[in-house]
């Protein structure tokens, strides 16, 4: 059985009310992966704005596998630590990540950020050498339109990210960068400038999807 788990901060934790991309992506899953599949973690909830803590069972469709290892304000600097023993326990297979905005806006500068990549993909090899991930850039959010340094710290952080990935990939452990929703639009796409609408749900799995159909063959194209 192939076990994937979504790692990421707000956007894939989600909140209150919210489907999530996560359970977009079950969706997507169960109709067009042909194998037997988990979705692993070790965290179960949504984020509650109004008690300020990831203590919301509220999913708009709550009939899913729910698990995940993801927090509202968590980034590479919070899951490095973490990842290795939650790889081992939960027998993840396949990482879906999501991560870096909320470390480029609060605690880490673009080459900071890309060492506390390296080592998040050490410490989960080092739990499960052979296993794989996908990797998603960030998505430039609304402080990047009125923040010139922070847009470019976004943008040189992606540049480092997609060297990083290529350095560390390896044919037993295969790294994959996903590329940015190709129409994600914050105007259209999210609710407040930074985390996903319906619309982003979407897009955010699709994208996810439709690297893992391309390269490795799992599932179908989104679309489909």
């Amino acid at each position: 059985m192939l076990r994937f788990m979504p790692v990421g901060d707000s956007m894939t934790i989600g909140s209150a009310g919210e489907h999530t991309w996560r359970y977009r992506m079950w969706r997507h899953l169960c109709a067009t992966y042909g194998g037997p599949f988990g979705i692993v973690g070790p965290r179960e909830t949504l984020y509650d704005k109004a008690a300020d803590a990831p203590t919301s069972y509220a999913y708009a469709d709550p009939d899913f596998p729910r698990s995940h290892l993801a927090g509202w304000g968590e980034g590479w600097l919070h899951m490095a630590p973490l990842i290795g023993e939650t790889v081992r326990s939960c027998r993840a297979d396949v990482l879906l990540v999501s991560l870096g905005l909320i470390d480029l806006g609060f605690y880490t500068n673009a080459e900071q950020t890309a060492e506390n990549v390296r080592e998040f993909v050490a410490q989960a090899r080092s739990a499960n050498p052979r296993v794989r991930m996908v990797v998603l850039p960030v998505i430039p959010n609304v402080r990047a339109e009125s923040d010139a340094l922070f847009a470019a710290e976004v943008t040189r952080f992606n540049e480092l990210l997609a060297k990083t990935i290529a350095d560390l990939d390896e044919p037993r452990s295969p790294l994959l960068l996903a590329s940015p929703p190709p129409s994600y639009d914050i105007h259209l796409d999210t609710y407040d400038g930074t985390h996903p609408n319906a619309n982003g749900e979407h897009k955010i799995a699709a994208t996810f999807a439709d690297t893992m159909h391309q390269a490795w063959g799992v599932g179908d194209s989104y679309g489909a």
